[in-house]
């Protein structure tokens, strides 16, 4: 009965395409082949049972508890304008030099990625900032729109983010199930944390990509991007936008790096910090900490009921023997190890375009990873690798997620087309960098090895 396995999983993309919820389509279209498959005597509804079992341990699971308090200090930085003083602090500081501007974007993008991790509301904060200010200095739309949705997708890789939180606990649970399957009864395992230091040289790798490029192409072509003369501002107030959300990507990473906290507790510290940034910035009234919290609460209810609706379609999955169906299909394409793990990243690139990271991750992921990691590939280049594929996938045309954000908040002037133009140097480079990781795994290994996972 694998081919309903295939049923099921088109059905659920289909229910998609036209509208439905994600986390109850997931659910619904799962319920549905399990009760139609029970009274046609192909389903064993005893999997049903496990259901409350798995609804209970994901709200139970310790590593999970870092949701709310990531997207509290996204939330919480957002409102407390950090990326307009980053921006003119950085503007202040490159923008005389042709390219200037767009390297400004860049590194701010990098510090939103690493202060907020919430990649839509980086997208559109640095559209409605800088997008008009990079227009009228007499940017192109194609490298001043190519520069923003790049630059905005950051938070898909750069830790500590949303996804390789979610991303790192569902690699943990399929790699202890590799490892199970392997015959190993003591296995090892794989942490949040772990993953947050193999992506540490890959996303420093990516920004300074980016920065070489957008600095390359305007000395080059100094009509595309040309210098800006930002108004001087005072060393106290470049201090003052640029210190504290340093300070704070310094404190959570740093606690993690350094053994002192779990990725969990750095969250409540980043949570903590970012409340802090707000109220000293007279930014955090009661109303707007109501605002915050409430924002929290939908977003974070949204992640658990997808997980949970992920977690019951998995179980029916897995009932119609879909895993097998997908554990030969990889055990038997010519190639080996290389062309499965290939194959893995096209299907995840191509999902990218209809399914939000977190649907990819919850229904995806916990499928394929344990029969790539039972083949020997590496947890944390694996993951590192998927969060790359999704960030490049964001970013192409014509459905990426990134272009739809910046889509939403450019001028009529700015043309679509511009705007597809204008990223293509940057899928360039993460597909880039996605080869050399290829080659060069230990860029991504080499950091979570020094703490011994």
């Amino acid at each position: 009965m694998s081919f309903v396995a295939i049923a099921m999983f088109l059905a659920v993309c289909g229910a998609l395409l036209a509208g439905y919820p994600v986390a109850l389509t997931l659910a619904g279209v799962a319920l549905i082949f399990a009760g139609g498959g029970t009274l046609l005597g192909v389903f064993d509804p005893s999997f049903m049972q496990a259901v409350p079992n798995r609804v209970f341990g994901i709200m139970m699971n310790g590593t999970l508890i870092a949701v709310p308090l990531v997207v509290l200090r996204g939330v919480v930085l957002e409102r407390s304008r950090v990326a307009e003083q980053l921006l003119t602090g950085m503007a202040s500081l490159f923008g005389r030099v042709p390219g200037g501007l767009a390297a400004s974007v860049v590194v701010v993008g990098a510090l939103l990625a690493a202060s907020t991790g919430i990649i839509g509301a980086t997208v559109v904060t640095m559209g409605l900032l800088s997008l008009p200010v990079m227009l009228r200095a007499g940017y192109s739309p194609e490298m001043a729109t190519g520069t923003i949705c790049a630059s905005g997708t950051l938070g898909q890789l750069i830790p500590p983010s949303i996804v390789l939180v979610l991303l790192g606990d569902v690699m943990s649970s399929a790699y202890q199930q590799a490892q199970i399957q392997q015959g190993v009864f003591s296995p090892k395992t794989v942490s949040v944390g772990d993953l947050f230091l193999g992506a540490l040289l890959p996303g420093m790798l990516l920004v300074a990509s980016y920065l070489a490029w957008v600095l390359i192409k305007a000395s080059r072509r100094p009509d595309l991007a040309p210098a800006f003369q930002q108004a001087p501002i005072s060393l106290w107030q470049l201090l003052g936008g640029l210190l504290p959300p340093c300070v704070l990507i310094a404190a959570v990473l740093g606690s993690i790096m350094g053994g002192i906290a779990t990725p969990t507790e750095a969250a409540s510290v980043g949570a903590v910090g970012a409340l802090l940034i707000a109220l000293l910035r007279r930014r955090l009234s009661w109303k707007v900490l109501r605002e915050c919290v409430e924002s929290t609460a939908q977003i974070s209810a949204m992640v658990f009921l997808i997980l949970i609706g992920a977690s019951i379609f998995s179980l029916v999955f897995r009932g119609y023997d879909g895993d097998a169906l997908v554990a030969n299909l990889l055990h038997d394409l010519p190639g080996g190890v290389a062309t499965a793990v290939i194959a893995v990243m096209i299907l995840m690139f191509l999902l990218g375009f209809i399914l939000d990271f977190i649907e990819i991750t919850f229904v995806v992921v916990p499928i394929v990873g344990p029969i790539l990691l039972a083949m020997g590939v590496d947890p944390v280049w694996l993951g590192v690798m998927m969060a790359l594929n999704l960030q490049t996938s964001f970013l192409t045309p014509p459905f990426g997620f990134a272009l739809f954000y910046l889509r939403g908040v450019a001028p009529d002037a700015v043309a679509t087309t511009s705007i597809y133009r204008g990223v293509v140097p940057f899928i360039a480079i993460q597909v880039g960098l996605m080869a050399l990781l290829a080659y060069w795994p230990g860029l991504v290994t080499w950091l979570p090895s020094m703490r011994g996972y």
